[in-house]
């Protein structure tokens, strides 16, 4: 029999590096408000200290820990210890939740929770947020994942791309779950927060999201479109860099960073247009909620992400990652093209019959139950032999 037949609610632990203003730590709020929401008893885990608050809502429901783990090491000897240390603190906080199963995200954590859990007997399920062939982690803890990923109950990706990476034939269980997207809430007035027309980019402020490729594409463009201006949403260390570019290409007055904001629905319903710029993705959420709030999208066609997302002309516009020219030949067609701005806008939203909540958390879910399932008819059948 099926567990949710006879199981309508579980405890589940989920587990995460910190709850910044990233996209992995989005999802798993998202994630963590849903479960709790149906009646789930949800632990959620972080290895920074108390000191560093969630950037995004969690249900009051939801039981955060913050366990103060997250040190650095300057010598390879003092990291081997201090992985062994941050194991077994981990381990005791899982222990205490109790939990039917568990769920981490992002690669190095995934891999201490693996071992933090392990001969628990409690289903893991470990979660990649980013594309795995652009994972910047040193060759140790590469060969780690590699190892440690064996042994996790499920390995979810964002897209089916991501698959081969860690392929069933090599002994490893994996499916891919898109990011889920909610529906926006209408758009109400409020404070105008952009000029009018503007483009809007949404995403740290590093060298993955492109920001710099944006800005001097845009610069090409100014002289055509005087009117427009240009707002990326997003903190992160390449902020002064990019500031600098903005001033060397004599853009200050028409590019503005306002940094992470939690109100980036407003500024989507006031935008005129949304371009990402992408070197790499993962799952693209701010993509989809620039969709889900019907803006017309220009977006580098990564390896992985985007074209998963766009049906290029249909939906929204891809044009070749890395590539200034492209990104200009993109953003020059709708925004000297109003009514095709407005048929792609019109479309966008259909995203949301892909990559809704409710769709997604039902994978979500299924996966939770048959790992659980799995792991008890494992246990079961040894106990017979």
């Amino acid at each position: 029999m099926p567990l949710s037949e006879s199981q309508t609610s579980m405890r589940v632990t989920l587990v995460i590096y910190g709850l910044g203003s990233g996209g992995a730590e989005r999802v798993m709020s998202i994630i963590a408000n849903y479960w709790v929401g149906q009646g789930w008893d949800v632990t959620l885990i972080m290895l920074v200290d108390p000191t560093k608050p969630p950037f995004y809502p969690l249900d009051p429901r939801v039981k955060i820990q913050s366990l103060g783990i997250a040190t650095k090491s300057s010598h390879p000897l003092e990291a081997i210890f201090a992985a062994g240390w941050r194991v077994r603190v981990l381990r005791r906080a899982i222990v205490a939740s109790q939990p039917d199963a568990i769920v981490s995200f992002m690669s190095a954590v995934n891999v201490h929770t693996i071992l933090a859990g392990w001969n628990l007997n409690i289903p893991i399920i470990v979660s990649e947020h980013t594309y795995p062939g652009a994972i910047d982690i040193n060759r140790i803890w590469q060969l780690l994942m590699k190892w440690s990923y064996r042994h996790a109950d499920l390995v979810t990706v964002l897209t089916q791309n991501a698959i081969p990476f860690y392929p069933p034939a090599a002994g490893y269980q994996t499916i891919a779950i898109p990011n889920p997207i909610l529906t926006p809430a209408p758009a109400i007035e409020t404070a105008r927060l952009l000029a009018t027309p503007s483009l809007i980019a949404v995403g740290r402020l590093e060298h993955c999201k492109g920001f710099d490729l944006l800005l001097r594409a845009f610069h090409q463009l100014q002289a055509k479109y005087p009117q427009w201006q240009l707002t990326i949403l997003g903190e992160g260390k390449h902020r002064a860099a990019l500031e600098e570019l903005r001033s060397q290409l004599a853009l200050t007055d028409r590019v503005h960073f306002p940094g992470a904001v939690t109100n980036v629905r407003e500024y989507l319903h006031q935008a005129d247009l949304f371009v990402l710029s992408s070197r790499i993705e993962g799952f693209p959420m701010a993509l989809c909620e620039a969709m889900a709030c019907g803006l017309p999208v220009v977006a580098a066609d990564c390896l992985s992400g985007p074209r998963d997302i766009i049906e290029d002309g249909v939906n929204g516009v891809l044009v070749a990652t890395e590539d200034i020219a492209a990104l200009v030949a993109g953003l020059d067609a709708l925004m000297s093209d109003p009514a095709r701005r407005h048929h792609l806008a019109q479309h966008a939203p259909q995203v949301l019959a892909r990559f809704g909540l409710e769709r997604v958390m039902a994978t979500w879910t299924e996966a939770i139950e048959k790992s659980i399932y799995r792991r008890q008819y494992s246990q079961r059948t040894s106990k017979s032999l």
